[in-house]
């Protein structure tokens, strides 16, 4: 038994408990505070509908990861298995294309919150506290990963429980429970379905799918929990039901109170519509629990940035001053965070700079999954069921063609909606320039005899890394 099991079979496993709240934490952010705004201004009422389809492709997307994580728990991430089923080059340009994706995604998020905090300090500009909200985030990854899991444990619980409290307040506005007369159905009464059409509707699903981005971490730590052919199927069904009930709710809710063409970027749809109703006071509180909300997002992502980047540094897909042996990555997280200050900086030389950085990571995610659910099928169709029978992937090969059918089509609305059209063509500059970046590799490294294989991933799974780098830094604590 490895080094690695071995210790996981000593803390007894990863639970679903555990599991589901992990991926709650990742998952709610900025993309859904703020960017949910853009969404529901390009599909109107019919959000709802895209909502209930992100849910189904999450649900269908989780499934396929743990099936072929669970299958083959020594291998992990999905760049692995992207290089098992079609090649070096397929795992090389999705690994790479998902770490830029997520750096612009976090560039976002900052932007995101430098609109929220610009209500209390309209004289500080977005570029100047933006930066400042990354660098914070990137020293604060620096202390390591006991005073972080602390801070996260405390801004995760902060942000759900802002989430409930205004699907209260709103139920009790519509409900005519707050001294005031009953909304009842309100403006979604005097406004059409779709008034985007369905290129709304398909358009919408890239910011979908990105306030649901994060919840492939349960597939990440599959191989760590206990009894995985268990626990796993019973994290993914709670955290479908969780995400998706609580996100469905919150639009339910919110669909009422505000009309669909007041919200843009640079709105937050709870303060929006809670201001609307003369609650400003409650928006206020509400706006400083989302850029909490935000930091935390962005403290978790960084974490994974940063190992992610020594992960490539070890496997020779990176600079090789990357590599280093302690316990906290410095220089993966300090590169992360000058990179997504570079995001940033770039981006506010467009127009829209939230929009972009969010449709550019948003392309990332929807062409990251879209390679996963094409690995699942490649790997089933060559290798039929995984070992023991565990085909966890209900309905294939229709619903692996389903999904991926789907994340295609919203990748090719981007240009429906206003601002997503530039986030399309840095998503595709990319692919072309990591297919050009590993040619060269390639070509370079047969140029000095030294063929240029991908060695098996041996640290990919940054879920398991950060709870030994918990144990770890305890033990010597103690000691």
């Amino acid at each position: 038994m490895s080094k690695r099991k071995k210790a996981t079979a000593a803390r007894g496993g990863i639970s679903a408990g555990h599991l589901v709240m992990l991926s709650l934490g990742t998952v709610i952010g900025g993309s859904f505070f703020l960017g949910s705004s853009v969404a529901i201004n390009a599909a109107g009422p019919s959000i709802v509908i895209a909502y209930i389809l992100g849910g189904v492709l999450v649900y269908y997307i989780l499934y396929a990861m743990s099936e072929m994580t669970v299958a083959t728990p020594h291998y992990g991430g999905f760049k692995t298995f992207a290089t098992k089923a079609f090649g070096e080059r397929t795992g090389f340009v999705v690994g790479w294309v998902y770490w830029v994706g997520m750096v612009l995604g976090m560039s976002s998020e900052a932007t995101a919150a430098s609109i929220l905090l610009r209500q209390w300090f309209p004289n500080i500009s977005i570029s100047l506290m933006g930066s400042g909200i990354i660098i914070v985030v990137t020293l604060l990854n620096l202390l390591g990963a006991v005073r972080l899991s602390k801070l996260e444990s405390g801004l995760a619980g902060i942000k759900v429980a802002a989430v409930v409290s205004f699907i209260v307040i709103a139920f009790l506005l519509i409900a005519g429970l707050m001294g005031k007369p009953a909304v009842g159905l309100g403006e979604i009464a005097r406004e059409p379905l779709a008034p985007g059409g369905l290129g709304g509707l398909f358009g919408s699903m890239l910011i979908v799918m990105f306030s649901y981005c994060g919840f492939e971490v349960i597939a990440l730590a599959a191989s760590e929990a206990a009894e995985p052919h268990k626990t796993i199927p019973k994290a993914i069904r709670y955290t479908v039901v969780s995400l998706v009930g609580l996100f469905l709710l919150y639009i339910f809710l919110l669909l009422p109170l505000v009309p669909t063409g007041a919200l843009n970027e640079n709105t937050s749809a709870i303060v929006a519509s809670l201001s609307r109703h003369g609650i400003a006071w409650a928006g206020s509180v509400i706006g400083v629990v989302i850029v909490s909300a935000i930091i935390s997002t962005m403290l978790a992502t960084m974490f994974g940035l940063g190992r992610m980047m020594r992960a490539l540094a070890d496997e020779k897909q990176a600079p090789c001053w990357l590599k280093e042996k302690t316990d906290v990555p410095y220089r993966g997280i300090i590169m992360s965070g000058i990179t997504m200050l570079a995001a940033l900086w770039f981006g506010l030389l467009l127009p829209s700079v939230y929009l972009f950085l969010l449709s550019s990571g948003g392309f990332a995610i929807l062409f990251t999954y879209a390679v996963m659910m094409a690995s699942q099928m490649r790997l089933r169709k060559k290798q039929g069921c995984p070992p023991e029978g565990k085909c966890q992937l209900p309905g294939y090969p229709y619903t692996s063609g389903f999904v991926l059918v789907s994340l295609i089509v919203a990748i090719l609305s981007m240009p429906f909606i206003r601002g997503q059209l530039s986030g399309l063509i840095a998503g595709v500059a990319l692919l072309i320039f990591f297919e050009i970046s590993f040619s060269f590799l390639k070509f370079f490294r047969s140029r000095s005899k030294d063929r240029f294989i991908l060695p098996q991933i041996k640290n990919p799974n940054l879920a398991t890394e950060f709870s030994e780098e918990l144990a770890d830094t305890e033990k010597r604590d103690k000691d």
